[in-house]
């Protein structure tokens, strides 16, 4: 008898895998300047939104699908595109045209003030706006006051003095009461889409209708903080 041997069985040689073809990234697709310009700042305000204006370029220019330098090339510092920014979509969202709606005297103050405000809670205050609005505000970037000093003091003094005419009441000469004033309203409104967008209050009474109710009581209330005007004879 032959003797068993302890040696293992040989085996036929594995195949190496065959080696995986390199997948190369999707080339940037090539857009008008134009384009290219629009796509970043869009890209800049949803991501300054969500991350405050701290949040570092490179990620940005990462989720544009852009290099930093091309980044660069439009914007030539972090300061210009958040100015930037700031004019297309803090103050560019603000409609001109409600300026001259507000003092429609053909139309009663309250539907003007609730066809306003309605408008702009859907239209300004928005998740995003506000986001970057606080997140501004926070690190002291200049938005707010300028947003303030430029469209909702102008806002703020229609508001008063076309609801005081309408109810035959006189708007103070001071112009620092007078926007006081406003923001009982504004500032109602503001916080309602703070609430909203920021808090995640869950209150059910739709939008429209809380404006509505905010608009009475300020107008309401105005008979009790101004006078009578002097009737003319």
């Amino acid at each position: 008898m032959k003797a068993k041997t302890d040696a293992p069985a040989k085996r036929a040689p594995a195949t190496a895998p065959a080696p995986r073809a390199r997948t190369r990234a999707a080339p940037m697709q090539r857009l008008p300047r134009h384009e290219r310009r629009e796509q970043i700042l869009a890209k800049a305000y949803q991501h300054f939104s969500e991350h405050g204006l701290n949040a570092q370029t490179r990620a940005l220019a990462e989720s544009c699908g852009v290099s930093q330098r091309l980044l660069y090339s439009f914007f030539p510092s972090k300061a210009a595109l958040i100015d930037e920014v700031y004019r297309s979509e803090i103050a560019g969202s603000f409609k001109a045209i409600w300026f001259v709606e507000l003092q429609d005297r053909s139309i009663p103050v309250e539907a003007r003030l609730v066809r306003f405000y309605t408008d702009y809670f859907q239209t300004v205050t928005t998740r995003r706006w506000l986001r970057l609005f606080l997140h501004a505000s926070l690190d002291d970037v200049a938005m707010a006051p300028a947003y303030i000093a430029t469209i909702v003091t102008h806002m703020l003094a229609i508001v008063v003095a076309e609801a005081a005419q309408e109810r035959g009441l006189r708007a103070p000469a001071d112009a620092a009461r007078v926007q006081e004033i406003g923001w009982v309203l504004h500032g109602a409104i503001s916080h309602l889409a703070i609430r909203r967008h920021v808090y995640g209050n869950a209150n059910p009474m739709p939008a429209e209708e809380v404006i509505a109710l905010q608009v009475r009581v300020f107008l309401a209330g105005l008979d009790v903080v101004l006078p009578a005007a002097p009737r003319r004879r």
